[in-house]
């Protein structure tokens, strides 16, 4: 024995939940504060384009792998995430601009 708890798939799969649960929700506030100043001028378009596409990479994946923690909180994730995209492209005109470094 090496001194290691062993985890039942069971308990592997719960911290997946709990983990996918604590990384989901941790933006809904950044998107209700975007609701609220009907701004996100102080949101990165191109960090919230990339984080998106792997967000939807990683979906892709969870289903592909038959994860249902990476299956539910990406889902979630993604919505989320493109919420704030279109209000990003919504409240900030001049959003694209940022693209164009």
């Amino acid at each position: 024995m090496t001194g290691h708890m062993v985890l039942s798939p069971a308990m592997v799969e719960q911290i997946g939940f709990v983990a996918a649960f604590c990384t989901t929700v941790a933006f809904v506030p950044q998107l209700l504060r975007v609701i609220h100043l009907k701004s996100a001028r102080d949101v990165s378009l191109g960090t919230f384009l990339l984080f998106s596409t792997g967000v939807f990479l990683w979906l892709v994946y969870g289903i592909y792998a038959g994860s249902k923690p990476v299956i539910a909180s990406n889902s979630v994730t993604l919505v989320l995430s493109v919420s704030i995209l279109v209000l990003k492209l919504k409240y900030d005109r001049d959003a694209v601009k940022e693209l164009k470094l």
